[in-house]
């Protein structure tokens, strides 16, 4: 199985590279692949981030890098996943499913998050490792890859493996940076308005409406209630 990891801190997943990783990786049954997301940075000093629409805090990571980063792997039958608190809840059902893939690349956010116009782009899943927020994705990256890699053949015995046993708050709404347009993708025009109570309206409904459809068990019946009636206004 081949692992390529998308961050901009390459050097954090040196911990990684001993013990059933390191023998695994000598006997190729694994590959780590590790793209410094800087590197395809167009600017001079490398920025890889810019301040987010609509305001707040923290910065963004923009999307045109990222997306060069993602070609750079040139492999279309990849199954790419993002690192988020957003994402399912990793257990040892998706674990076991991840470890039947031949190529998993592994996207790392850090700061504010990744502008989601590129996500939407290329992502196939999001995967968290729990309730609660990291400076990065790189220690979620480093848990999946030990964890999906333990039941790729050869690296364990059968036997080793069998036997295993295994907050209430909205989910963040998407956020978005510059550029303005991005492979025909607008920023959704409410964050361009200058209106700081409709901007924070949208994000407040669009954290309910992701929180619905991705984690519905944090929310009271309530809140679903208006989730639900929130996405059928959209679709009408």
């Amino acid at each position: 199985m081949k692992f390529s990891i998308l961050t901009l801190f390459p050097e954090m997943f040196e911990p990684i590279k001993h013990s059933i990783i390191d023998r695994a990786s000598k006997q190729n049954l694994i590959d780590i692949n590790l793209i410094n997301i800087r590197d395809f940075s167009e600017d001079k000093h490398k920025h890889v981030d810019d301040t987010p629409y609509g305001g707040g805090a923290g910065m963004v990571i923009k999307p045109d890098v990222v997306y060069s980063a993602y070609k750079s792997i040139k492999d279309e039958n990849a199954k790419v996943i993002y690192l988020s608190p957003k994402g399912k809840v990793l257990n040892q059902s998706k674990v076991k499913e991840l470890s039947k893939e031949n190529h998993l690349v592994l996207l790392c956010g850090h700061y504010e998050g990744i502008d989601q116009r590129v996500l939407d782009e290329i992502v196939d899943e999001e995967i968290s490792i729990g309730d609660y927020v990291l400076t990065g994705g790189e220690l979620p990256a480093m848990v999946l890859i030990d964890s999906v890699s333990r039941y790729v053949d050869g690296v364990l015995s059968e036997d080793s493996t069998k036997e295993e046993s295994f907050s209430s708050n909205l989910l963040e709404y998407p956020q978005y940076t510059r550029p303005e347009v991005f492979n025909g993708k607008r920023v959704p025009d409410v964050l361009l308005s200058g209106n700081h109570q409709k901007i924070d309206d949208w994000r407040k409904e669009q954290s309910l409406k992701i929180t619905y459809l991705k984690r519905p068990d944090l929310l009271n019946e309530e809140e679903k209630s208006l989730a639900k009636e929130l996405l059928d206004q959209e679709k009408s």
